[in-house]
């Protein structure tokens, strides 16, 4: 089935979305960063067809209304049934943004208790689902270097794919109110103390020299209490001015609603061509340009981080052996510095081609989750994370993104992102535990990845600097 194409006037992505964004299931896919390599394309979707959500391995899945329930079913092969009743066969049309219909929506964390056999040490969070994933019919795409946009609809008939472009279009043309996000007098409250987030560091040490593991992603999570009338989307908005990221997004799933500054991508795929770029390695961007150099310099030449990117790489490529042909997987890039808004990475490309009988949702599932945010070996790490951190994590360190009708896909990794829900907002930032790691600089790295979003909730005409002491804690 072709879809049908129209060519929209509006432009910008983020006006377009603020007539959606109070819909349910409306997702912003938006690469702010438009300077990165990366930042490309944007897509909205809104109106999904049908949804699927899971949690603890309970599935729902809701087709106008009605709902069917699933356990112990695949979720992963689940998606692609789905695609696949919607759309059995389409074509990708060349010259168009890569997503143009399909799957959107994100898969946490902790989706990964699907594939193994894990502790239940952490507490987890009731209200938040493992998975919240539209059907979606049509895509508002827009393509940042030819600054030009299309509505792509899959539909029967030309008459109905007319219809549903025009109730969307008349919608986004209906003159909306732009948000206004003026600041708060935030009080993070972390789930780890200095001195507790540094004995876990150490802990985490003592299992790598003991053989039991080479690396660990520890993390901690920040809280923080809401005025009733907050208004995510007008603070997302903030957000991406103050700190652009390639691999942005606003998803609205009724209850919760998520807002993330992603920097990585986790895992690409069209036309049967994979590609995966994790990071690892981290310093501060600063407005002193001898300081930044001295940043850069740092980072490039330190042993540790380049021994965290090179072991992720060795586990990426390990994944990727799984669904890819195996004289294809390579590493194009390895250990190169990238620059955004507030931070400098290390970064590494690592390419493969897909074996025929295998499509975006294999490959989903076999590097799920990322060996950037987890360790390596991950199953050994990902039970020492169950251990270490006093929560489970939700969305934080799972993916957002698209997998299409054409069998294309794009993920971020979702890192330096926002979870909404019933007043409250929280926050997780983290690091790669080797052993060569150091308890108070590991600390601080947690800090330094999560300051843009601290400052992002800070009055616009006063911010104020929290690196150092950004938090009340617990612990």
């Amino acid at each position: 089935m072709k879809p049908f194409i129209r060519e929209l006037r509006i432009k910008n992505p983020l006006d377009a979305f603020a007539a959606l964004e109070h819909l349910p299931y409306s997702l912003l896919l938006d690469s702010a960063d438009l300077e990165h390599p990366n930042g490309r394309y944007s897509f909205i979707v809104s109106h999904p067809i049908e949804t699927i959500e899971s949690k603890d391995g309970r599935i729902c899945l809701t087709n106008w209304g009605e709902q069917k329930h699933f356990e112990d079913e695949d979720v992963f092969k689940l998606i692609d049934a789905r695609l696949k009743h919607w759309i059995p066969e389409t074509e990708t049309i060349r010259g168009l943004p890569p997503f143009q219909g399909g799957a959107a929506g994100y898969f946490s964390y902790d989706l990964g208790r699907d594939l193994e056999d894990l502790p239940e040490d952490a507490e987890k969070d009731p209200d938040v689902p493992d998975l919240a994933i539209g059907i979606y019919d049509q895509v508002l795409a827009f393509d940042h270097k030819k600054n030009q946009a299309w509505i792509i609809t899959h539909a029967p008939s030309y008459h109905e794919a007319r219809k549903k472009q025009d109730y969307i279009l008349g919608l986004i043309d209906e003159p909306a109110t732009e948000p206004v996000f003026s600041g708060l007098d935030m009080r993070w409250r972390s789930n780890f103390s200095k001195d507790k987030y540094e004995d876990r560091v150490s802990e985490v040490i003592d299992y790598i020299k003991a053989g039991d593991v080479f690396q660990v992603n520890l993390s901690q999570r920040f809280d923080a209490v809401l005025p009733p009338d907050f208004d995510a989307f007008a603070h997302y908005r903030h957000l991406r001015s103050m700190n652009p990221a390639p691999f942005a997004g606003f998803m609205n799933c009724g209850n919760i609603k998520i807002s993330s500054a992603s920097p990585e991508r986790f895992l690409r795929t069209r036309g049967g061509r994979v590609e995966t770029k994790p990071i690892k390695g981290t310093r501060p961007k600063d407005k002193n340009p001898l300081i930044n150099h001295k940043n850069v310099i740092a980072l490039k030449t330190s042993p540790k981080d380049r021994a965290e990117n090179t072991m992720i790489v060795d586990l990426l490529r390990n994944d990727l052996s799984k669904v890819c042909l195996a004289h294809s997987i390579q590493v194009t890039e390895l250990c190169a510095v990238e620059s955004f808004a507030s931070v400098h990475h290390l970064v590494s490309t690592v390419r493969g081609t897909l074996k025929k009988n295998k499509g975006p949702m294999d490959l989903l599932k076999a590097c799920f989750p990322g060996g950037s945010i987890t360790g390596a070996p991950k199953i050994r790490a990902m039970e020492i994370i169950d251990e270490m951190e006093p929560m489970r994590r939700g969305p934080y360190c799972g993916a957002m993104g698209y997998v299409g009708f054409d069998g294309s896909m794009d993920t971020n990794i979702l890192i330096r992102t926002l979870v909404f829900k019933k007043g409250s907002v929280s926050l997780q930032a983290g690091g790669g535990i080797v052993v060569k790691s150091d308890p108070e600089k590991e600390y601080q790295e947690t800090l330094d990845k999560a300051e843009a979003m601290f400052r992002s909730f800070d009055p616009v005409k006063h911010p104020r600097r929290r690196l150092g002491n950004p938090v009340s804690v617990t612990g």
